[in-house]
């Protein structure tokens, strides 16, 4: 069945065509084949060597109009910094305990958010965290100090980005629920905060692809300026 439903929406794309953006993500939302409320990705194919240091993209960035998606929030600090993090509205806080209890397979949270104070402790969990994408990391703002505004730019709808070996960016974009105008301009955010990111090192055409696509759905060609 699901076989049909993707041949009828692939129907509705030209293959042979990239479209504008707007166009895109419209097509995206109107290809979706699930049941459920699909997530929209972007991914840009990108003209880099993630073998270089210098070439290795990653960052984050809040979407204008968030994910659609609610994250748990694990803060790991000590102190002070815990009623902070319990302030601005962390799932769990916790330091020497909350570490503890990961050793022991407890995962129930999306993102940590770690002060720099902690990270020698959390470091030693690095094989079990590495490996799930879960190690904080100061380039995308989950190792700092300012706790709060870590887990509110998060809760607002942080996404981050990062090259994978071939050269490939996906980032969500929204959800399929989304309004045409909300899913574009996250779109654009995203695709100006690549084109930001662009290594000096680059020669020739930095973006060589993007596609847009719904969970289970078909890759939509778009425009590269």
């Amino acid at each position: 069945m699901a076989g049909k439903k993707y041949n009828e929406a692939l129907a509705k794309i030209d293959r042979h065509k990239t479209y504008d953006y707007q166009e895109a993500v419209k097509l995206a939302k109107e290809t979706s084949v699930t049941k459920f409320d699909s997530s929209v990705e972007a991914c840009f194919n990108l003209n880099i060597d993630p073998r270089q240091a210098e070439q290795n993209i990653r960052g984050a960035m809040v979407l204008p109009n968030g994910t659609g998606k609610s994250r748990k929030v694990l803060v790991i600090t000590q102190g002070p910094k815990e009623e902070e993090a319990k302030n601005a509205g962390a799932d769990y806080v916790g330091g020497k305990d909350m570490l503890e209890k990961i050793q022991g397979g407890w995962f129930d949270f999306d993102i940590i958010v770690a002060t720099p104070d902690m990270m020698g402790q959390l470091g030693k969990l690095g094989k079990l965290l590495g490996p799930k994408g879960l190690m904080p990391n100061p380039k995308t703002g989950t190792v700092t100090p300012n706790v709060a505004q870590a887990i509110e730019e998060i809760k607002k709808g942080k996404v981050e980005y990062r090259t994978d070996k071939d050269g490939n960016v996906n980032v969500l974009i929204g959800k399929c629920s989304f309004s045409d105008e909300a899913l574009a301009q996250n779109f654009k955010a995203l695709y100006n905060q690549i084109v930001k990111v662009k290594p000096a090192t680059v020669k020739g055409a930095y973006i060589k692809s993007v596609t847009v696509a719904s969970t289970m759905g078909p890759g939509i060609k778009v425009t590269v300026e």
